[in-house]
């Protein structure tokens, strides 16, 4: 780290590959003009973005805030700022930032920001960090680090962020964290996002080509109209739902994309849970949508291709609106299951590509290293 003889302090985003990258370098464009009218001591501030992925084979916030502190040291910065998107924790909650105005550090956890709005969030969560970096601190019995929080709507009163506990032996002397059911469901959606769940469904070409040959034959099938005809709205639902089911199922089995940790300790299975969690909910999203477009699909080639007089003869039904719907509907729920099927022909790592963001990748690759070993 460098003492800056001027008014201008270089800040840098460290910041892991992929979306954290791409989230710094949005930000950095205004960042400077939001520093400079924020700060009270007429400072001005030059940011810059290092992409590196300095959360490599590593989880805890304690090794990586020294990463962070070696990195700073090789640079000719002021103050470095880190972003990931891997979900930290410490003394068994989540980490939202950990902040060392000694060596002027900052590490923030994406996903403990959330699904939505995160530019602005993850832009405000940074200014904070960066004003309280920029500022006098003093460690004093009279003005300890726990008595100078953050300000703004990072932390506002609807934020279900508080300040944590931080050891001795760290190098933060300030820390936020989430904890509740709001916190847990706020970083479930950072880790769903990070995902990029709308991937899933381009990156299982397969399985798609699969379901859609699947729809394309049971829509020209007489047995599937008199059945789909003769299903109740409730069968129709239990139909959908159990394709859907088996298809999450099936991707999460095959690609074996669950979750397992060796440890026994509570903290390690609530982690656990976390991830498992976040596949879940970022496989089915990409399913859901895999279903719609089906369905959309099912209905556009019934449209082109069903005759009403032959529909009529077969199903002694008159082939209407409704008609063509419920056709659809079925269909998709019987094309979902031969892209389950499908899915079969896909490589594990074409499919945890489409699932999961690059640093998750590579720290599900690192566990399976060690349990090879």
């Amino acid at each position: 780290m460098r003492v800056s003889s001027q008014d201008v302090l270089v800040v840098v985003l460290l910041a892991d590959p992929d979306t954290p990258t791409e989230i710094a370098q949005r930000m950095a464009r205004m960042l400077p003009d939001r520093l400079a009218d924020r700060s009270d001591q007429g400072r001005r501030f030059d940011v810059a973005v290092v992409s590196e992925p300095f959360t490599a084979g590593a989880e805890d916030p304690l090794t990586l805030m020294h990463r962070i502190m070696d990195r700073g040291s090789d640079g000719n910065w002021d103050i470095v700022v880190a972003l990931t998107d891997l979900p930290l924790h410490s003394q068994g909650v989540k980490l939202v930032v950990d902040l060392s105005h000694e060596h002027r550090l900052a590490l923030l956890s994406l996903p403990t920001l959330g699904g939505f709005r995160l530019q602005t969030r993850a832009r405000q969560a940074v200014e904070e960090a960066v004003l309280s970096l920029a500022g006098p601190w003093t460690t004093g019995v009279e003005e300890s680090p726990g008595s100078q929080p953050l300000r703004g709507p990072f932390t506002g009163r609807l934020a279900p962020i508080r300040p944590g506990r931080v050891g001795e032996e760290e190098l933060a002397d300030l820390r936020y964290v989430v904890s509740g059911l709001r916190g847990y469901l706020r970083v479930l959606g950072g880790m769903v996002r990070a995902n990029r769940p709308w991937r899933l469904v381009p990156g299982l070409s397969k399985a798609l080509a699969a379901a859609l040959a699947t729809g394309a034959v049971a829509t020209v099938n007489s047995t599937v109209w008199s059945l789909a005809t003769s299903l109740s709205t409730p069968r129709l639902v239990i139909a959908m739902v159990g394709s859907v089911a088996l298809m999450i199922g099936w991707l999460i089995v095959d690609a074996n994309l669950w979750h397992r940790t060796d440890e026994v300790s509570p903290e390690a299975r609530k982690k656990a849970a976390l991830y498992n969690a976040s596949t879940v909910v970022t496989v089915g999203m990409g399913v859901v949508v895999c279903y719609a477009g089906l369905a959309v699909i099912n209905l556009v080639w019934a449209l082109f291709i069903l005759n009403d007089r032959l529909f009529a003869s077969m199903t002694r039904t008159p082939l209407h609106a409704t008609e063509y719907w419920t056709l659809s509907w079925f269909v998709a729920s019987v094309a979902t299951v031969g892209g389950a099927l499908g899915s079969g022909l896909e490589s594990d790592e074409a499919i945890r590509a489409a699932a999961y963001s690059k640093r998750e990748q590579e720290r599900r690759s690192a566990l399976q290293d060690d349990r090879g070993e």
